[in-house]
C-alpha cells in the first residue's frame, strides 16, 4: 500500500499559516510516501516567496514533487516572463525534489502553463502539443507493470468548481492518456477538491482535484488530498481544517443538465449537492 499527500496551491505571499502548520504536523506524525505538490507556490513569483516555499517544502524531511503553476511564473518582470519564465521555479525544484519510490506508480509531469497565451487571461490552462508529447513518452518509458498518475497545476477539463481552468488542449490531453491508462490526473488551481471520471474517446480518466492551503479559499476550507493506492486502486480522502467529511468537501460529478453556471465564476451547486431552492439546475 502506498500513500501520497497530494497538496495544492499553496500561495506563499497569501498562505495560510494555520494549514501549513497543521500540515506539517500531519506530514511529521504520519510520514507518507511522498508529498506531490501540484503548482502556485507562491502568489506573485517573488522571490521572497520563492524562498519561503523552499524552506516549507525542505523542512517537511519526506521524498516531495513540485509542479508549475500559473502563479509561479513572473508576474511583475516581463522580460524574465517571455525570456526565461520557468527560471525561478526551476530553481526551486532542484532545491527541494527527491526521487520517489512509490512501488507501482510513478508520478510523470505535463506542463499546462504557458508565458502568453491569445487571449487576456494568462492565467488559465493551455496544453502544448511538445508538453504532451513529452509526458507520453515519459508514460511509455515507465518500466512495466507501472501505472502512471499525471500531475499537473490546471484541471484538463471543467470539474464543476467557482474556479474555472479554461484549459485549452485539454480535452485532447485526456484522450491522449486515455490511450496510456493511466491510473489518475492530479492538478490544483481551482482551490477546491473533486474526484471525477471524465469520458473520452479512448476511455475514461480519472481526475482528482485538490484544494488551497492559503487564503484564497473560494468553497470549502484550506485542505489537501490523502491518496492511498492498494491492488491498482487509488482512494482519496480530503483531509481539511474544519474536519469536513470528504462527500461534503469534494464535487464528485458534474450532470450534464447543470452546466453550464448561470454567470462566469459562478459555482454549479453547493459542493456534492444540488441546490434545494432556486437557482435551479439547467
Amino acid at each position: 500500500m502506498t500513500r501520497l499527500f497530494h497538496i495544492s496551491d499553496i500561495h506563499f505571499g497569501l498562505e495560510d499559516r494555520r494549514a501549513l502548520d497543521w500540515v506539517a504536523q500531519c506530514i511529521a506524525r504520519e510520514r507518507p510516501d511522498a508529498v506531490a505538490i501540484t503548482g502556485d507556490l507562491t502568489m506573485r513569483a517573488r522571490h521572497r516567496e520563492f524562498d519561503a516555499a523552499c524552506h516549507w517544502i525542505k523542512s517537511l524531511d519526506v521524498p516531495v514533487t513540485v509542479e508549475v503553476g500559473n502563479h509561479d511564473l513572473p508576474y511583475f518582470n516581463l522580460i524574465e516572463r517571455f525570456i526565461d519564465p520557468y527560471r525561478r521555479f526551476r530553481a526551486i525544484e532542484g532545491l527541494v525534489e527527491r526521487e520517489l519510490d512509490l512501488p507501482g506508480m510513478a508520478i510523470v509531469p505535463l506542463k499546462t502553463t504557458a508565458r502568453a497565451q491569445l487571449r487576456l487571461n494568462w492565467s488559465k490552462g493551455n496544453v502544448g502539443a511538445a508538453a504532451l508529447r513529452q509526458t507520453l513518452a515519459a508514460i511509455d518509458a515507465l518500466p512495466a507493470g507501472t501505472r502512471a498518475v499525471v500531475a499537473c497545476h490546471h484541471p484538463l477539463v471543467e470539474a464543476g468548481t467557482r474556479g474555472k481552468a479554461l484549459t485549452r488542449g485539454g480535452n485532447k490531453a485526456l484522450a491522449a492518456l486515455a490511450s496510456r491508462n493511466v491510473l489518475a490526473v492530479i492538478s490544483g488551481h481551482v482551490h477546491d477538491a473533486f474526484d471525477l471520471i471524465h469520458p473520452t474517446k479512448n476511455g475514461p480518466v480519472r481526475m482528482i482535484g485538490a484544494g488551497t492551503l492559503s487564503q484564497r479559499v473560494r468553497s470549502t476550507p484550506p485542505s489537501f488530498n490523502e491518496l492511498t493506492l492498494h491492488e491498482g486502486q487509488i482512494s482519496v480522502r480530503v483531509r481539511n481544517l474544519e474536519h469536513v467529511p470528504t462527500r461534503d468537501m469534494m464535487i464528485e460529478d458534474v450532470p450534464e443538465n447543470a452546466l453550464p453556471p448561470r454567470a462566469e465564476g459562478e459555482p454549479v451547486a453547493p459542493v456534492a449537492a444540488v441546490p434545494e431552492v432556486d437557482p435551479p439546475v439547467y
